[in-house]
């Protein structure tokens, strides 16, 4: 039963998570310019021929299921429903999301020294608060915050919701990445969130309207973040073509250019193509480094690394092939010309050794070569647009909608019944207290502002339209009836 009264929907919402209020803190603690893993760091790059990085994704929605309409994780909704599709896989699942807690002291113990990169959505350590999963929380506050297991483990940030950037209103996206940071510092610590890096965007989705993209790597910049994730085929060089082969192992400067011509910058590590879980659940990047030899970058020959991330618990690989295979490979390659990095990392190595982001390869979004080639110099909105308009109009290759690992489906197209409502709902939240933070910024921390908050970046969750119409669309036409009520 979902609860339909306005009082209600307040009374299921009390207990909130962390999202704003602390504004200032965190942008303290994340902007700065200290070395994170170079200190700690038993990597010598002259030693090295090649290098290999992995990432886990984790994620579950959340979503108005409870047995009254409540806000809950829909892995509390696995468990309750153990009969329904996969849901028997729901311990499972929940031990994938500890279970690095145990892999890697149990590594660093036996004198191995293994490398891995965390990126939890909001939704999903929320979840795991809510349902009183404390097992699996400290399993991973244990390598997060011991000085003996942090060096081996980055965490990497990401939009709080999960929410796909392409199509998350501009205004929304810093609110994701601010509530993500907001809500890990609660859970790891000051400390443990100044040492978040690194980006992971939800579907590796890269934003190609030239605005977008500018206010996403802004917001990036803005909130301490030194690198993005991104998959291979969402960018391509300044002329249009894809990356040459070595490019894509080696950090690349993915520049971003509005629509009025201003420009900035952030350094980009690539996630080549392939079948992302089965590549990290065997340890491929592994096996294609040791294929690697060191590159010229700039005169100066660096190993590359390959580099990939995939979702930490679905299908039986994550579930059976990763425990297999990831734990003995540390074994093997002790002191080998071959080893594991980590992003933050291999990046601080790179700027020891004289290698800056100056260096790196530039390239841009996909499919802006054809947007530029339209516009020439003369860089103005209203020629973006009419460029974007003409280009969308005759070129059936061309679109805005962004390019993400799941480049067989649209994040846009036939989904206007989850759309229309998600952005009506952030510009009503906007037009509410935009005006009221930029009087007074303590608005962020009231009650009223962080449940708005919380509804508008939950509406915004990709798995409301990655999961098609019916019940997922479903919830989110609750999640924005509700937010509609708190707001007004």
């Amino acid at each position: 039963m979902t609860a339909t009264n306005p009082q209600q929907f307040r009374q299921l919402t009390i207990d909130i998570p962390p999202l704003s209020g602390k504004e200032v803190e965190v942008e303290k603690i994340v902007n700065h310019q200290d070395t994170v893993f170079l200190d700690k760091t038993d990597i010598n790059l002259d030693e090295k021929k090649a290098l290999f990085a992995c990432a886990l994704h984790m994620h579950q929605p959340t979503i108005p299921a409870g047995l009254h309409g409540e806000l809950i994780c829909n892995l509390q909704y696995m468990f309750e429903h153990q009969g329904e599709g996969d849901n028997h896989n729901a311990s499972v699942f929940a031990w994938c999301y500890s279970r690095m807690g145990d892999f890697i002291p149990e590594l660093v113990s036996n004198g191995c020294s293994p490398r891995i990169m965390l990126d939890y959505s909001g939704n999903l350590l929320w979840g795991l608060q809510q349902m009183g999963r404390e097992d699996v929380l400290d399993n991973l506050r244990k390598i997060t915050v011991d000085s003996n297991y942090q060096p081996y483990v980055e965490w990497l940030g990401t939009m709080w919701s999960h929410g796909v950037i392409p199509s998350t209103p501009i205004p929304d996206i810093k609110l994701h990445i601010q509530a993500w940071q907001h809500h890990f510092m609660a859970i790891f610590g000051a400390d443990a969130l100044k040492r978040v890096k690194g980006f992971s965007p939800p579907e590796m989705h890269l934003p190609n309207h030239p605005d977008t993209l500018y206010e996403y790597v802004r917001a990036l910049k803005e909130c301490g973040y030194r690198w993005l994730l991104v998959q291979e085929d969402s960018v391509e060089r300044i002329d249009g073509q894809g990356l040459h082969h070595d490019d894509k192992y080696i950090p690349n400067r993915l520049v971003a250019k509005n629509s009025r011509g201003e420009v900035i910058s952030i350094t980009a590590l690539i996630k080549t193509q392939g079948s992302d879980t089965k590549l990290v659940a065997q340890m491929q990047p592994y096996h294609e480094a040791r294929t690697k030899d060191k590159v010229s970058v700039n005169g100066m020959m660096i190993p590359p690394c390959v580099t990939q991330i995939a979702d930490g618990e679905n299908g039986g690989v994550m579930m059976n092939e990763f425990p297999r295979d990831f734990p003995p490979l540390w074994y093997g390659i002790k002191n080998a010309d071959v080893v594991g990095v980590n992003g933050t990392e291999y990046l601080e190595l790179l700027e020891a050794s004289g290698v800056s982001e100056d260096d790196f390869p530039v390239c841009q979004a996909v499919g802006q070569h054809k947007i530029w080639q339209e516009v020439e110099d003369n860089v103005t909105p209203e020629r973006v647009e009419g460029a974007i308009a003409l280009l969308t109009k005759n070129d059936h290759q061309f679109h805005t909608e962004g390019a993400s690992w799941t480049n067989d489906l649209s994040w846009v197209k036939g989904y206007e019944n989850v759309l229309q409502p998600m952005n009506q709902l952030s510009a009503l939240f906007h037009q509410k207290y935009d005006g009221l933070v930029k009087e007074n910024p303590d608005i962020t921390k009231r009650q009223d502002y962080q449940e708005a908050l919380l509804y508008n970046l939950l509406l915004q969750t990709s798995c409301f339209r990655y999961w098609g119409q019916g019940t997922w669309t479903d919830y989110a036409q609750q999640l924005y009836q509700r937010g509609v009520e708190i707001i007004q």
